[in-house]
């Protein structure tokens, strides 16, 4: 699945319908599940059903499906590229910057 194809409400929709899945192959009820992650019953529904959701609430239903190791993919820990670090000279970059367009220079009237 191609998922830069995909609208964010229909990669929403998709995220509903894995976390139902995994929510139905655990044999817990929307009922259970709210108990285990703290969330109501129509939030894990509204969640279920595509709707918008917190990250808080999904790190929740992870947590209370067993599937908070699932994080590592959805988001691998970044390593710093080993050019960049020598071009820095070992300085760890704490913010990104604008790219720097020469062409606007050239077209600035003094």
């Amino acid at each position: 699945m191609n998922m830069y194809k995909m609208t964010d409400n229909n990669i929403l929709i998709e995220l509903g319908r894995r976390l139902k899945q995994a929510r139905i192959n655990r044999n817990q009820t929307h009922k259970e599940l709210s108990a285990k992650s703290g969330i109501s019953i129509k939030t894990i529904q509204n969640i279920e059903n595509g709707k918008s959701a917190s990250l808080k609430n999904i790190i929740s239903i992870l947590r209370a499906l067993n599937l908070l190791d699932q994080l590592d993919n959805f988001l691998p820990v970044q390593k710093i590229s080993p050019i960049a670090l020598a071009e820095m000279k070992g300085k760890k970059r704490q913010r990104a910057s604008s790219k720097y367009d020469k062409k606007d220079d050239e077209d600035a009237e003094w």
